[in-house]
């Protein structure tokens, strides 16, 4: 698809702070196609409870007129901060009393955007939304897309504020949509049950950084000193993703190892017993620009998820990054995780850790590195972009034509 037009939201905002699957399929999509990404519109409730973080400042400032909703990022993508306030209705027990309120709300948030489509002129768009099953529920109806696409590609509907309602609405956005898109064979086969036009794409990452191609690049002197081999890991250390047992049990087990872990940690963690093992070592947050290079100093990239109703489905975007810098990778065997089985080593509990990891090193090889980078490459945002385009062309073509 080219030269078209895209309207693209989700649950994340464009100043979101992390890596953002919505924010980088925008812009991926921009490449060839004009682009408005919709930030999620401010909730009367976070004004109260978050009235000082720079996030509702800057939302508020934009209400107020003292600076711009509509804001271009590059000649083919615009950000629209709309200028209006959703009201708190998530409390509302009754689901029909509770989808009354939900459509007035879309209704003011519908207008905004399409205040910001018609300025720029943009027509005939297809309606991208990423995993959004509550604040977009009647958008479809309310702005009238060409196509209407739908991206699950988490289990939103576990965490509690989703779950009260958002249970109940996936269900039907998924059933409404023109087209239906995935991460995993596991949501595949949830939206496939709604929606026949439901299709698994995988997951798109930005891998730029994550390559060596001349070997040059420089692996940091504080990783650099400790002694191999190193085991790691890079991201938030955090009990509600991550299993500290795991990490003690190997620490314990393996005196001769180094584990390096490299990120912020949680309450749980700074007070956790691996400050006391001497093998452990916390090497604290970095930018993500220098996570490659630590990534390049591990022998063995580990993900030990505690294993819950939502990691369970989720796709981990640091495996790719792992592969991509052609490290062996030893992660907790969850569902999703059998969409790598053939190149990681997947371990059931916290004694499988320590025979996977030897195997991990034992294996490791030049063509097993290259066929890692093979692999990451093909989850690039192009190719995931890509498959969406292949899937949109065939349902228009359905709709329009026949």
């Amino acid at each position: 698809m080219e030269n078209r037009d895209f309207i693209v939201f989700g649950l994340q905002p464009w100043d979101i702070t992390i890596g953002s699957t919505c924010k980088y399929t925008a812009i991926e999509i921009s490449k060839k196609n004009r682009v408005l990404f919709v930030n999620p519109p401010l909730i009367r409730s976070s004004i109260i409870k978050y009235k000082n973080s720079s996030h509702v400042q800057k939302r508020l400032k934009i209400l107020k007129g003292l600076e711009p909703d509509l804001i271009q990022v590059s000649p083919t993508l615009w950000v629209l901060y709309p200028k209006t306030v959703m009201e708190s209705i998530n409390w509302i027990p009754n689901h029909s009393l509770f989808s009354f309120f939900n459509r007035i709300n879309e209704s003011r948030f519908s207008l905004k955007i399409m205040e910001a489509a018609k300025n720029l002129g943009f027509h005939d768009y297809v309606l991208l939304d990423d995993n959004s099953m509550i604040i977009g529920f009647y958008l479809k109806e309310l702005l009238k897309p060409r196509l209407f696409i739908y991206l699950l590609r988490d289990a939103v509907t576990l965490v509690p504020y989703h779950k009260k309602h958002g249970t109940l609405l996936e269900p039907l956005i998924i059933k409404k949509s023109d087209l239906t898109v995935t991460n995993s064979n596991f949501f595949c086969n949830f939206a496939l049950q709604y929606n026949p036009r439901s299709y698994m794409i995988g997951q798109g990452c930005d891998l730029s950084r994550y390559q060596d191609p001349d070997g040059k690049l420089p692996i940091p002197d504080e990783i650099q000193s400790i002694p191999h081999p190193v085991i790691g890991y890079t991201g938030a250390l955090t009990t509600i993703r991550l299993n500290i047992e795991v990490l003690v049990y190997i620490a314990q087990n393996k005196p001769d190892w180094n584990l390096v872990l490299v990120g912020p940690e949680d309450d749980q963690f700074k007070q956790s017993e691996l400050h006391q093992l001497k093998n452990v070592h916390f090497l604290g947050c970095k930018n993500p620009e220098g996570l490659p290079g630590y990534i390049k100093g591990f022998d063995v990239a580990l993900n030990p998820q505690i294993i819950n109703q939502i990691t369970n489905v989720n796709y981990p975007l640091k495996i790719d990054e792992y592969l991509a810098m052609g490290k062996p990778v030893v992660a907790s065997k969850t569902t999703f995780m059998d969409y790598f089985k053939d190149i990681t080593y997947l371990a059931a509990n916290k004694e499988e850790f320590v025979p996977c990891i030897e195997i991990a090193m034992k294996e490791n090889s030049p063509s097993l590195e290259m066929k890692r980078k093979t692999i990451a490459k093909e989850h690039s945002w192009e190719n995931f972009v890509e498959k969406i385009y292949s899937h949109a062309l065939e349902i228009e073509q359905l709709k329009f034509n026949s």
